[in-house]
């Protein structure tokens, strides 16, 4: 028998476990050690059932949905049978905001990957001045750049559109994201289809537009089949996946895919240990010894480190110090997010979009506000609203006090400034995320490589999490999944005594 151990029980470490006891042959043992008191990392669901009888608000503190873009997450939700709970983001708004000098400025409709292409909405928009629309329409003329190796959002921006239109536009919507300097941010690790759409055809405007009409193409043909097949196109349910929207979540809240996997492992003999602090671990002939709190120590045949970067570098520098070295380059940035709950009579006006973001040049605490109960209505009660401001971005983590009395200020105060929101929230929650966005700064990819290279050398170690090739959800899950595949992998290519393991 032999043992596999997973460190860190974030969504990566649980879709490893998950995913490693769907092919291990019984007899295997797996133990998932998770240094806090809960699972799930930044999954974090508060159902506040105490305000309204009967109904519940569902405040998100970490991630509040994740894309059904990339099939990771909606793969793993159907195997574990709550594909059909998974909600859609509001149909009847999809507004957006920019906060651009303390006015909130609809977002130009019919943005493809955040590319204008409606010229009439961006003729018509105030986000940009006239000779940023005209700087912006020479990306129809300028040819592709040669192959020139990586650049920063910035540059590659700039370069296409021009430097207003990312201030303004480009640079909110991608912090939003990222809570990012893209100035520092890679382009090929965060956003690589807008180097191909220059390199496919010809710019950034051509290219959107095409594929704009190649989903068209689909969705009719789509109809089409279903048509000649006698086919009723049924209205989705709330909880159907196939309702079209990009932006899914479980109905009450990403807990629930936590929860459905915690109860998944613990039935197939998964161990799982909250409070367990690794302290330290050792390369052996035979695999890798693991020192926790409390004296104990496990052996480990096969190794997964599904923890930040930074804390992988810290547990493999005592047998890999020049891997530990590439992880601990990789930096992150603190953020926080504050939901607050009103009445409805306590808003001065409507919340009929999804929210704002707020570029960088506002010189402002808060970096965007989600209009959590407008965005998916059914996170507050009828009556109520739920609002959430994200606080916090790279480059600005000290100018901000992260007590939690003055992070519910500084929200407070974005409300009152922006929404004019002066009323006492019904009830608030604050959560503190420290180091907890992963930045892909220039050269992110190159690091990735030197990292594989030296982790190679390596029998069944493995590193999953949002620090590597995505930050989303199904890219934290992807990750465990791969991590699985590379341990797996090893099992039958390597053997684990005698090797030279450091290059």
């Amino acid at each position: 028998m032999k043992r596999f151990v997973i460190v860190g029980g974030g969504i990566a470490g649980l879709s490893a476990a998950y995913y490693l006891q769907k092919q291990l042959p019984m007899g295997h043992k797996i133990s998932v050690l998770e240094a806090s008191s809960y699972w799930g990392g930044k999954l974090i669901t508060e159902r506040v059932n105490d305000i309204v009888p009967d109904e519940a608000f569902i405040v998100e503190g970490g991630p509040d949905t994740f894309v059904s873009t990339k099939p990771w997450g909606t793969r793993l939700c159907q195997e574990l049978g709550i594909a059909d709970r998974l909600v859609g983001s509001n149909p009847n708004t999809k507004k957006t905001y920019i906060l651009k000098n303390g006015e909130l400025m609809e977002l130009p409709g019919g943005l493809t990957m955040m590319i204008p292409t409606e010229f009439g909405a961006m003729l018509r928009t105030r986000l940009l001045s006239l000779p940023a629309k005209m700087r912006m329409g020479m990306d129809f003329f300028l040819p592709p750049a040669k192959e020139n190796g990586d650049e920063t959002m910035a540059e590659f921006v700039t370069r296409r559109l021009g430097r207003s239109a990312y201030d303004n536009l480009i640079e909110p919507l991608m912090s939003g994201i990222y809570a990012g300097d893209g100035e520092q941010l890679s382009l090929q690790a965060t956003l690589p289809y807008l180097r191909d759409l220059e390199l496919k055809y010809g710019g950034l405007v051509k290219g959107a537009l095409a594929v704009r009409a190649q989903r068209a193409k689909m969705r009719a043909r789509a109809i089409a089949d279903a048509q000649e097949n006698n086919i009723t196109r049924a209205q989705p349910s709330r909880g159907s996946a196939a309702a079209g929207s990009i932006f899914l979540t479980p109905m009450t809240g990403l807990a629930e895919i936590v929860e459905l996997l915690t109860q998944r492992l613990r039935s197939k003999q998964v161990d799982l240990q909250l409070h367990s602090q690794v302290r330290k671990i050792t390369k052996t002939e035979q695999g890798y010894q693991i020192d926790l709190n409390g004296n104990k120590r496990l052996h480990a045949d096969g190794l997964i480190l599904a923890t930040p970067a930074y804390a992988s570098a810290e547990l493999v520098e005592n047998f890999a110090p020049h891997l530990a070295s590439e992880l601990r380059a990789i930096q992150y940035s603190t953020t926080a997010t504050v939901s607050l709950a009103y009445r409805q009579q306590d808003l001065k006006r409507a919340l009929d979009g999804y929210g704002y973001v707020i570029p960088s040049q506002e010189r402002r605490k808060a970096l965007a506000c989600t209009w959590s109960s407008t965005k998916f209505p059914h996170r507050s009660p009828e009556g109520f609203a739920l609002l959430r401001v994200f606080i916090g971005r790279a480059g600005q983590e000290a100018e901000i006090n992260w007590n939690e009395n003055e992070l519910l200020s500084v929200a407070r105060q974005e409300l009152k400034d922006t929404l004019l929101i002066e009323a006492h929230p019904i009830f608030t929650r604050t959560s503190y995320w420290e180091k907890a966005m992963p930045q892909y700064h220039k050269g992110h990819l190159e690091r990735l490589q030197r990292i594989e290279s030296k982790v190679s050398n390596y029998p069944r170690l493995a590193l999953a999490g949002n620090g590597y090739q995505g930050i989303g959800i199904p890219d934290c899950i992807h990750s465990g999944e791969l991590a699985v595949e590379k341990l797996l992998k090893d099992g039958q290519s390597h053997t684990f005594i005698g090797e030279n393991y450091e290059n």
